[in-house]
């Protein structure tokens, strides 16, 4: 397995051997100094950028490589040169590709023609790194994953649907409560209903917040509102998925221990409240820190050859 685009390309055994490797880096994140040693890692971010900027150039570092951030104004794509040719000329100096955009078919045709592994930091559809890191704080919580509950709350975009696939294979329960014409892509969903049955978890699709977040070990939820989104279009996201705030009241719902994430950056009083984010309940800042290890470990399984992907 050359490259990482979505957690659908992982098998069962992948996700575990990641998972494993994040771990041993959260414990010891110099434990592979020369895995990068003398060599680059370009990082393309067409969106702008917090802990994944951050938590991936520290993870190149922490590996002994050199990251190098960049930008759309700072390639010759705006010039007319194709992907493709970037996707060769960037290869060519460096052992990986990072890349934080808009269009999935972008980072596939990147994949396809770079030589070397290219890891998907974030797209419209997929946020691979990110369901890596919450796999890795909930297991730092409950231990072994299979058998817990993850209700997801919202938007059924990129975050969520990385999440479902990821739990579906851990055998995870995960429970996505959205608005009408807010629901994950059919095939994610289909994907993480077989998987979830192969491995006796369950995928539970509903409208109502409540429902999902019954006895719920982990409560989840993300903005509302895109960066770009027109003013008529963030009225309607707002309108559409207020009722899936989460409070304290729907908190009441969940498990006894149930603990709360949440991707950051987050917008108090819209899609969560101060209280519950910001309570005893929250893993927020565990959840962000664990982006570290997490990129550390993908990088370092894709470098070694150590992931099969999916047969």
């Amino acid at each position: 397995m050359k490259d990482l685009l979505r957690i659908a390309d992982l098998s069962g055994d992948d996700l575990t051997l990641l998972l494993r490797l994040a771990a041993g880096f959260q414990d010891d994140p110099g434990s592979a100094p020369d895995a990068l040693a003398r060599r680059i890692v370009p990082m393309y971010f067409a969106k702008p950028s917090t802990r994944t900027r951050l938590s991936t150039a520290a993870a190149v570092t922490g590996l002994g490589g050199t990251p190098v951030a960049i930008g759309p104004d700072e390639l010759q794509l705006r010039r007319g040169e194709t992907l493709a040719d970037t996707a060769r000329v960037m290869g060519s100096y460096a052992a990986a590709i990072v890349i934080r955009t808009f269009a999935d078919a972008d980072v596939a045709e990147l994949a396809a023609t770079a030589p070397v592994p290219v890891i998907n930091a974030l797209t419209d559809g997929h946020h691979p790194l990110q369901a890596v890191a919450d796999l890795l704080t909930i297991g730092g919580r409950f231990g072994d994953l299979r058998g817990h509950r993850v209700a997801y709350l919202g938007d059924g975009g990129n975050v969520a649907r990385s999440l479902m696939e990821a739990a579906a294979l851990t055998g995870m329960d995960i429970a996505l409560a959205t608005p009408p014409g807010y629901g994950p892509a059919d095939e994610a969903l289909a994907f993480a209903t077989a998987e979830a049955e192969r491995r006796g978890g369950t995928v539970l699709l509903t409208r109502d917040p409540a429902e999902a977040v019954k006895g719920a070990d982990v409560v989840y939820t993300d903005v509302w509102l895109s960066m770009g989104d027109p003013e008529d279009e963030r009225e309607r996201r707002t309108r559409a998925l207020a009722p899936y705030q989460v409070n304290e009241q729907l908190m009441g719902h969940a498990a006894e221990d149930a603990v709360f994430l949440h991707c950051l950056p987050a917008h108090r009083g819209r899609e969560v409240t101060a209280e519950v984010i910001d309570g005893p309940r929250s893993l927020v800042f565990q959840q962000a820190a664990n982006r570290l290890p997490a990129t550390q470990a993908v990088l370092y399984a894709l470098l070694t050859g150590r992931l099969e992907g999916r047969r």
